[in-house]
């Protein structure tokens, strides 16, 4: 795995749980800047090494030491390895989140390990001590708010902590927002006698730089103050004595505890950890335990992740999926229910702010098919409840359940009031589809009967309104409202075949019959009403010359449906070849734009895999080369490589669309659910 060593990404993840709790590098070296939050706002953390009397810095911008040099940035599904080097010493930085989603109660702790690995290079023995600090930006919305600090009493840890002097739990709700309430902690384990202390970070750096201590920074006691009045930063210095053969190793914590983190049709819910872990306290005491175990586990998935990744799709295809596993399920936030009801709650970071999208968690649902099926029913399930109640009106799906962290009712577009904007062809397709894939690969039959009269419901509804959808919105709702679109037609159709395989496992055997017939009719009227002279098939019915990607009909493949014949595939990706730019296949004829997942779900298509190689290729090059220095967008330009928008959003989790796609793999990771 050392292959993509030399990948540049355009952010590196460092720290990333949930929206509020996600740290990232924007540069080529971790050194090179500041590190940030996902939404761009900076985190001034430094990291320094003492090496024989001499300084040298790792993290954050050199200000009283040289910058170490950087000689390699891995980042993998659930680990991002740093390496550096200097004065015949490597010093190897690790942060381990043990985002592991086979066990969603591990996957739930906000708690990444922070990991240094020091190693002699020259066979002589050194001494070495390793100091990190953080501020209080992690834990609140702006620099000019207040914080206070402290200490605490752990049995494990020697523990500090930041936190907003003014606790605001889920007071307020919108996309370019920080946390502003719960309290961020550094624990570093008694066993590795560290020095620790809080205080304005000058006062940490300077003598650290000069001396290699920080023993004598009594901590500092003035406060609240604001993040940026003095810069009060809590740091730790960890000894190392390096032997002449072989390397020194220690670890400590980053973690925050939000206490409340959801709100959900107004009742306040806690992260899902706390079902299985009674406070915060045990967390770390849990995670000084467990650490060993869980640094074995997350190497062994990491391994056997981008082993099947790039078995499946090549080494460009396992270099996309490694940065995309901790984007796509940091943009989610995992909480419980009154009942212990595993809930999965995901943000549009940087389009809008809404949460509980149903067209992103559309895009994002192979990943946790493939991985963890328990985390899309807690997708799906507070849309089916919402839509079930008395306050949703409509004989179609919602599109969302607010704006995040409040999820207590649709916002988009006419909100509950109207059907103004609504995409209700759109969200109806892609909760029966993401249902009965449920049912399909993981024999779901209590949560299909649990919803079948609100599924059917909207099975109704394309019925009705599928095939020729009216002027409208889709997922793709920034190119605009859109009549007649045969991208959305196919949706419906395969929406309705899949939902004919529902109704047959449950017994229904004539409502299957009739929902198949009426997808396989419409199916055959499709192939004549879209197909153009230009030899592929249409963006909208209406609209001759015109082309897009049929990203939705990677399902009639996946679920087995066998609808559309499978020359139709192969006409769309022949086509698509043709049509590409330097970083990738443009969304459709209106635009040179494109989106990174629908290109790879149009990849999966044939099943060839020079096709797939075609449309994947180029996407590896674009994450090499694009200009902008943002964790992961999903909308970019195939000529330039800039992001047109969006950036950090769930839907990358649509990468994985390739290994879903393969019965073999998805029996595998079902067989880590039952382990």
């Amino acid at each position: 795995m050392n292959r993509n060593s030399q990948l540049r990404y355009p952010a590196v993840p460092l720290v990333v749980h949930d929206p509020y709790f996600s740290i990232w590098s924007f540069s080529d070296a971790l050194n090179d800047d500041w590190a940030h939050h996902w939404t761009g706002s900076n985190i001034s953390m430094v990291g320094m090494i003492r090496i024989d009397g001499r300084t040298f810095v790792w993290c954050g911008r050199p200000q009283f030491a040289p910058a170490m040099k950087q000689t390699s940035c891995r980042v993998l599904p659930t680990r991002t390895i740093y390496t550096f080097e200097e004065s015949a010493v490597r010093l190897t930085v690790t942060f381990l989140t043990p985002a592991l989603p086979h066990k969603p109660d591990v996957l739930s702790r906000p708690l990444t390990y922070l990991i240094f690995q020091v190693e002699s290079l020259d066979g002589a023995a050194h001494e070495c001590s390793v100091y990190f600090d953080c501020g209080g930006e992690p834990c609140v919305d702006q620099t000019s708010d207040q914080i206070v600090w402290g200490r605490f009493h752990h049995p494990e840890f020697e523990l500090m902590s930041l936190a907003s002097a003014d606790q605001r739990p889920l007071r307020r709700s919108g996309d370019n927002l920080r946390i502003e309430w719960g309290r961020f902690f550094f624990g570093v384990p008694r066993k590795f006698r560290a020095e620790t202390a809080i205080a304005e970070n000058p006062s940490l750096r300077r003598p650290f730089a000069q001396n290699g201590t920080i023993a004598s920074v009594p901590d500092d006691l003035d406060m609240p103050q604001t993040v940026k009045e003095n810069w009060i930063a809590m740091a730790f210095a960890l000894p190392l004595a390096v032997p002449a053969n072989g390397h020194a190793e220690a670890w400590a914590v980053a973690a925050y505890d939000d206490v409340w983190s959801i709100e959900y049709l107004n009742r306040k819910l806690r992260a899902f950890w706390r079902e299985s872990i009674n406070g915060f306290e045990e967390l770390l005491t849990r995670a000084a335990a467990e650490f060993n175990s869980l640094r074995a586990d997350c190497e062994a998935y990491d391994q056997m992740l981008l082993a099947d990744a790039e078995a499946a799709g090549g080494e460009a295809y396992a270099d996309l999926c490694a940065l995309a596993f901790r984007q796509a399920i940091g943009a989610h936030k995992l909480v419980a229910d009154f009942d212990g009801t595993p809930l999965f709650f995901s943000k549009e970071n940087f389009s809008n702010g809404c949460i509980a999208t149903v067209d992103v968690t559309y895009p994002s649902a192979p990943l946790f098919l493939l991985t963890s099926p328990a985390l899309l029913r807690g997708m799906l399930i507070p849309i089916l409840d919402y839509a079930g109640s008395r306050r949703w009106k409509f004989p179609f799906a919602p599109h969302d359940l607010g704006t995040y962290p409040l999820a207590n009712g649709q916002v988009y577009g006419g909100g509950e009031r109207s059907e103004l904007d609504q995409m209700p062809v759109e969200e109806c397709g892609n909760m029966l589809l993401l249902a009965s894939a449920l049912v399909e690969f993981h024999n779901d039959l209590d949560f299909a009967r649990r919803y079948h009269d609100t599924l059917k419901l909207w099975a109704d509804y394309l019925l009705d309104k599928g095939y020729d959808p009216e002027n409208q919105l889709c997922t793709d709702d920034f190119a605009g409202h859109l009549a007649h679109n045969t991208n959305l037609s196919l949706k419906a159709i395969l929406a309705l075949g899949s939902w004919a395989l529902v109704e047959r496992k449950l017994g229904n055997d004539a409502e299957a019959a009739k929902y198949r017939s009426a997808a396989a009719e419409a199916a055959k009227r499709w192939k004549q009403d879209a197909f153009d002279e230009a030899g592929c098939y249409r963006l909208a019915f209406d609209q001759p010359g015109s082309w897009s990607q049929k990203y939705n009909l990677v399902w009639d493949k996946l679920l087995g449906l066998n609808l559309f014949p499978g020359e139709i595939a192969e006409t769309e990706l022949a086509h698509y070849r043709r049509m590409q730019n330097r970083y990738g296949l443009p969304l459709d004829s209106r635009r040179s734009y494109t989106k990174l997942d629908w290109i790879v779900w149009s990849a999966t298509l044939t099943g060839k895999r020079d096709d797939f190689d075609a449309l994947v290729t180029p996407l590896r090059t674009w994450l090499n080369e694009t200009p902008s220095r943002v964790p992961m967008t999903d909308w970019f330009e195939t000529t330039d490589g800039r992001m047109v928008g969006f950036q950090a959003r769930s839907v990358v989790g649509g990468l994985f669309i390739r290994l879903l796609d393969d019965p073999e793999l998805r029996r595998k990771y079902l067989g880590l659910l039952r382990k």
